[in-house]
């Protein structure tokens, strides 16, 4: 598909930026400058360089899902194991990481699925997804008393029927099973 082309699309040029809080979440606010020449502030989440998330299947053909309490949405969700990845990490081994780390298992055969922006308009960080199905044993870290993960395995048509009742609300998992049918990975419907 291509591109339709606009004829001088407006930047902004970035100023200055600095920290205006620095914890587990970083918020920068950057002084930057219009198209029209007027200059602003605009607040930007830099938290993190990139996300990861792996859309894994277990040999019966589930979906291998993680189980969180999601403190901002006020209750437990379904989701893909994943995170971010460190400084200078390279993605799929930021993908593998997370997957062991949260499912006591490492994945053999990662498939890259899609790259999207969870939010673009406050964050530059991409979110890379992954495909997986074939998995070894490796080892859990449960070391963050903010995450508490419990894996699940849910059958495909399971999950179809909770994306479409509303109750799967991770876009990263929501993303990942549309574009996992698209390519041929997984049935369009189940």
């Amino acid at each position: 598909m291509e591109e339709p082309e606009f004829e001088d699309e407006p930047t902004w040029t970035l100023l200055s930026k600095r920290d205006v809080h620095r914890g587990y979440a970083v918020l920068s606010e950057h002084e930057v400058r219009l198209p029209n020449g007027e200059v602003t502030l605009y607040e930007v989440d830099e938290s993190y360089t990139c996300g990861v998330a792996v859309f894994g299947l277990t040999g019966a053909g589930h979906v291998r899902l993680a189980r969180e309490f999601r403190y901002p949405v006020g209750r437990w969700i379904y989701d893909l194991p994943g995170g971010g990845a460190d400084i200078d990490e390279d993605p799929a081994d930021a993908a593998r990481r997370e997957y062991e780390e949260e499912t006591g298992l490492r994945p053999v055969d990662l498939t890259h699925l899609h790259t999207f922006y969870q939010n673009p308009g406050r964050s530059s960080a991409p979110v890379h997804l992954y495909f997986c199905r074939s998995v070894v044993a490796g080892t859990a870290v449960t070391d963050d008393p903010q995450e508490v993960v419990r894996t699940v395995e849910m059958p495909l048509p399971e999950l179809d029927e909770r994306i479409v009742s509303g109750e799967i609300i991770d876009p990263a998992l929501l993303i990942s099973r549309l574009i996992a049918a698209q390519k041929g990975y997984l049935p369009t419907t189940s």
